[in-house]
């Protein structure tokens, strides 16, 4: 019997088959009891949980960008999916919704299982770890589309809120106090500049070890991206937050605008926020401008909440950490100011 055209073209589906096989058995791991079908159907089907007055449904897509060439360079695959996950559920979070189920795309030239369900136990363990479910996705090999050894992956959630609990900012106003809770490093966000910073003008390699974070680039570049939901969600059950911000590309900059009224600003302590060593190490190594690290970079600051003053005590002990109190809102024009 003849071989496969379609193998001899580039696409290889007993690897699809072998990578199906394993998918399976970590998305059917994070299964709530609102999944109606099991993976394999042409359309994945949820069922809403009651006890929404008025639910609104909250949906948002992303990837983690250049991160993957760390991914590709190490062949440690499993923490960009996580990092994939929390991204996703901190963008929903902050218009107060609760995540209930998440979607992925994974493409590649050569599709390699092993690499694959890698990067698909990431995603699972973000899920089972934020309480929702990997209900479906698509796999795609495109032969000469990707180089060796690389893939790309999506990520797509919806989450839930009751309209009345919807998070907007439109009630901040002057005097409101802006708290900050720290990231874990580069999150997945500013590594285009990252890398060129550190590979191609301080020549470092993926395993050399730096001093000033205590570990090796790679190491450093993989930290997972937080999820903010299990520290926050107890403060906006209460409503004790007036809006968030996910501090991403963009930085303080551009991110905390997003949720201004018009004729509100915020101003940032500079002196107050946390930079972890890795940005130090970055914008010294880089001679980066203060202003142009903290719109690439998120600087240690991964979440911003806008809190009423009257609300600080309460919102603090709700928390399931101690956050960092970075400026205040003041009358504006719906811009950021560093201080």
């Amino acid at each position: 019997m003849g071989g496969s055209k379609y193998r001899d073209a580039g696409v290889n589906i007993d690897e699809q088959d072998r990578a199906i096989s394993a998918i399976k058995k970590l998305a059917t791991s994070t299964f709530t009891p609102n999944v109606v079908t099991g993976l394999g159907s042409f359309g994945a089907m949820y069922q809403l949980p009651r006890g929404y007055e008025n639910p609104i449904l909250v949906s948002s897509s992303d990837g983690v960008g250049t991160k993957l060439k760390i991914a590709f360079m190490t062949g440690i695959h499993d923490t960009v999916g996580q990092c994939l996950v929390n991204h996703c559920v901190n963008d929903i979070l902050v218009q107060g919704a609760l995540p209930l189920y998440f979607l992925d795309y994974i493409g590649t030239g050569k599709l390699a299982a092993g690499t694959v369900e890698a990067v698909v136990s990431g995603l699972a363990n973000g899920c089972r770890e934020n309480g929702f479910s990997l209900i479906g996705g698509e796999m795609a090999e495109m032969p000469g589309f990707y180089g060796e050894g690389e893939y790309d992956i999506a990520g797509f959630i919806t989450g839930i809120v009751d309209k009345k609990n919807l998070l907007t900012g439109k009630n901040i106003i002057p005097g409101d106090e802006v708290w900050g809770f720290p990231s874990s490093g580069l999150h997945t966000n500013g590594y285009s500049l990252a890398r060129k910073i550190v590979f191609d003008e301080m020549k470092l390699s993926i395993d050399s070890f730096v001093d000033e974070l205590g570990c090796t680039v790679g190491e450093e570049f993989l930290k997972i991206h937080r999820s903010y939901r299990p520290v926050l969600f107890p403060a906006l059950e209460r409503n004790l937050v007036k809006g968030l911000a996910h501090i991403t590309g963009g930085g303080f900059l551009d991110n905390i605008p997003r949720i201004l009224p018009k004729t509100v600003s915020v101003e940032i302590q500079l002196q107050n926020v946390p930079v972890l060593p890795v940005f130090d190490f970055l914008v010294k190594g880089g001679k980066v401008e203060a202003e142009e690290a903290y719109r690439v970079f998120n600087m240690g600051i991964g979440m911003v909440a806008i809190v009423s003053p009257e609300k600080r005590n309460a919102f603090t002990d709700a928390v399931g950490e101690k956050p960092v109190l970075l400026g205040h809102a003041v009358p504006g024009d719906g811009t950021v100011r560093l201080l």
